[in-house]
């Protein structure tokens, strides 16, 4: 597989959350605790638009515009450029703020949070397109990547603070509200090799999987065996999205967080990497 190549730079403090949308141009992903989305230009440069304290996740919207998860609430825009209004309030408190999510084949908008302080209760929430929204798991550690297999039937979880990747079936919200029911383990990650962040699936149903700490990207094949990894100059890699025209490139965010000037000077940028396989186009918010 052919090496990681850096696209931007260490541009993000910790750049978080990518996805690939034609209607918008391209790569979007989150500089999360800046509270920046940042659009990638050709020229490998981005353009920042600050959203908040915090921008946990973006997508696309099914009727133009975007969502945004922001410290505690959710917000649309109708443009890509136009101003944001407030959906549905999902957190409150010091102690819980959100962070990653994606989208359902039905188009309602998942999002997690984390724990930030003691005493903080996380979850993974549900956001019908009309705003509301209810909790889909409970007691949740550190929400992060969320993916859902080629035919739609299953989704891949990973709460970093469990060190696994789950699975859980995608049901009719007619059947369960949720969306989501079933949950039970994919695969475990050793600690010693880093720990479950942001995931995407391909065309073929792999799950490609960012390990924070672990300055890689996996691939676990359908039934949970790694069949490859993608190593990178930077110990926090946080996320990786399929994009190009083919859906053919792999990107890949990275984190500076807690980390001196001076080291991992890399650390921060976005990677590419033609991982040989495609993936699958984002499903936009409904909403």
């Amino acid at each position: 597989m052919p090496a990681p190549a850096n696209v931007t730079g260490p541009v993000a403090h910790h750049a978080e959350g990518p996805v690939w949308w034609s209607g918008w141009g391209g790569l979007r992903y989150v500089d999360m605790l800046a509270g920046d989305v940042l659009a990638l230009r050709p020229d490998g440069g981005v353009d920042r638009r600050h959203v908040g304290t915090v921008a946990a996740v973006v997508r696309p919207r099914a009727g133009g515009g975007f969502v945004v998860a922001r410290e505690h609430d959710v917000a649309v825009s109708d443009t890509g450029d136009g101003p944001l209004r407030p959906l549905t309030t999902l957190t409150d408190g010091p102690a819980v703020r959100l962070n990653e999510g994606s989208t359902g084949p039905d188009g309602a908008f998942y999002v997690g949070g984390m724990v930030t302080g003691t005493g903080g209760t996380a979850a993974l929430h549900r956001v019908e397109p009309g705003g509301a929204a209810r909790v889909v798991l409970e007691g949740v550690g550190c929400s992060n990547g969320l993916g859902f297999s080629p035919d739609g039937t299953r989704a891949y979880y990973a709460d970093t603070a469990t060190h696994r990747i789950d699975m859980l079936d995608v049901v009719p919200a007619s059947v369960d509200a949720r969306g989501l029911t079933g949950r039970r383990p994919f695969v475990a990650v050793d600690p010693a090799d880093g720990a479950p962040d942001g995931l995407t699936v391909d065309a073929d149903g792999g799950v490609w999987v960012a390990l924070w700490g672990g300055s890689a990207v996996r691939r676990y094949s359908p039934s949970g065996v790694v069949d490859a990894e993608i190593r990178f100059p930077a110990t926090q890699v946080t996320a990786c999205t399929f994009g190009g025209d083919d859906l053919g490139t792999l990107y890949v965010t990275t984190s500076r967080q807690d980390l001196a000037d001076y080291e991992q000077p890399e650390a921060g940028s976005l990677f590419r990497v033609d991982a040989g396989v495609r993936g699958l186009p984002a499903t936009p918010f409904a909403g």
